[in-house]
This record gives C-alpha cells, sequence and structure tokens, in this order.
C-alpha cells in the first residue's frame, strides 16, 4: 500500500495558499487582500514560509496518512 496523506496535503496547501488566488497576504491595498489574482515578492515569500510551516506541522508532528488500495 502507498501512503498518499503527504501528497494530498501538499496538493490542498498549495492550491490554498497560492497567493492572490483566496487570500494574499500583505495584499495591495490593505493587510489581506481577498480574491484579487495579483501578487507581489513580499506576499510569495509569507505564502512561502506558510506554506513550509504548516506542512512541517502536517507531515512531522501530526503525522498526516491515507492509505488507498
Amino acid at each position: 500500500m502507498s501512503d498518499w496523506g503527504p501528497i494530498f496535503v501538499a496538493v490542498v496547501l498549495f492550491v490554498l495558499l497560492t497567493p492572490g488566488l483566496l487570500f494574499q497576504v500583505p495584499g495591495r491595498n490593505g493587510c489581506v487582500d481577498f480574491g484579487n489574482f495579483q501578487t507581489s515578492g513580499a506576499s510569495i515569500l509569507i505564502h512561502s514560509l506558510l506554506y513550509f510551516g504548516l506542512i512541517c506541522i502536517f507531515l512531522l508532528a501530526v503525522k498526516v496518512h491515507l492509505y488507498l488500495g
């Protein structure tokens, strides 16, 4: 059996934390912008740090596993 947990967590976090898709921190007009489909260098850095932190928490601390088959 193969473990699909890390793949599932990585894909979901990537979609949710894409800068400008759902939200952007820091936004162009304020602290947070929602659904503006724009990005900046600062927001890419913040979102990548959020991604790294959350994926470490989910995969190393919580140990998410999903077995199919």
